[in-house]
């Protein structure tokens, strides 16, 4: 039987604990046996829960982590706090036998911090996509996909990717059948449209006080009419050149870039509250077509519009 650690540090987000444990422990194989064996862990006796709302015994200490064929490691609320150094000891050994790590959520900064991901690709929470990648130059940050697979070292986003991660690991395991059951059990989708992206609220840069936020104020009130380059320098009184280089001084990015994300985010309001078709809010927010408008909705939110509007949409939207 394959057997899981779960390791729990002192702070553990008990969401991000809670979901290997539960996911791992009702997968059965197609006969009704378990598929699984899963062990909690944890480097003390005791282990408080984030914010206090319980304290945990595990049954187990850092050996189990020797013994497993799979070790999971749950988010903690202050991931940049130093590691115990059995534990960082504990994980490199695991990873030297072959033992397959997956890091739930923030939990990625554990095994950035171990070492184990310098070279590699990876994810955490997208609030905390850039801190990964300013303490841990070696580590490739992907802040837009739900998990990342490196073969031996996983890594998944925020929250409820976590159960993502889970159901892939579990496919690779034992089939597509016994995922999809798995799947079902937990009331998910096996494979969910689009990345982290689509739930990630991409509020234009508008400094308070800056020289052009009263452009920035009127490209938002004008977004759906067609806007070039030369027209914004105009308004502002500037030339484009010296435009281009106080929009990146005071937003980090170009008018136009500011503009399609002011555009985008017009348009994933609508999709929630609205019912009208991708045609209609394709004019609505400004985009030439719908064919355009999908193409830059999906490269700007990493899913269709139709699969945002089915994930999204408010049951007190328009009709």
């Amino acid at each position: 039987m394959h057997t899981v650690a779960v390791l729990a540090l002192d702070g553990v987000v008990p969401f991000d604990m809670s979901t290997p444990i539960d996911t791992f422990a009702r997968t059965a194989l197609p006969d009704g046996r378990d598929a699984y064996r899963v062990r909690v862990c944890a480097p003390t006796e005791e282990v408080e829960a984030d914010g206090g709302a319980f304290t945990l015994r595990a049954p187990w200490g850092l050996e189990a982590l020797a013994d497993a064929d799979t070790v999971v490691v749950p988010g903690a609320p202050h991931p940049t706090a130093t590691l115990p150094p059995e534990v960082a000891e504990g994980l490199r050994a695991a990873a030297r036998a072959g033992t397959r790590i997956a890091s739930v959520c923030v939990g990625a900064f554990v095994l950035a911090e171990t070492g184990l991901l310098d070279g590699l690709r990876a994810t955490t929470h997208w609030a905390a996509t850039a801190e990964l990648a300013r303490a841990y130059p070696r580590i490739e940050v992907d802040p837009d996909v739900l998990y990342v697979d490196n073969g031996q070292i996983l890594t998944s986003a925020g929250a409820a990717a976590g159960l993502d991660l889970c159901l892939h690991m579990i496919r690779r395991d034992y089939g597509s059948a016994v995922a999809a059951d798995a799947a079902r059990r937990s009331v998910m989708p096996l494979e969910r449209d689009g990345g982290q992206a689509q739930f990630i609220v991409h509020e234009p840069p508008a400094p308070d006080g800056a020289t052009l936020e009263p452009l920035l104020r009127w490209m938002t009130e004008n977004s759906r009419h067609e806007l070039t380059l030369d027209a914004l320098a105009a308004r502002a009184g500037l030339s484009t050149r010296t435009l281009n280089r106080r929009f990146r001084e005071q937003t980090g990015t170009t008018p136009l870039q500011w503009l399609l994300r002011t555009r985008i985010r017009h348009a994933q309001h609508l999709l929630e509250t609205t019912a009208h078709s991708v045609e209609r809010v394709a004019a609505q927010t400004g985009f030439g077509s719908p064919t355009s408008f999908r193409d830059r909705f999906r490269q700007q939110v990493g899913t269709s519009p139709y699969a945002y509007r089915r994930a999204f949409r408010s049951a007190r939207a328009e009709p």
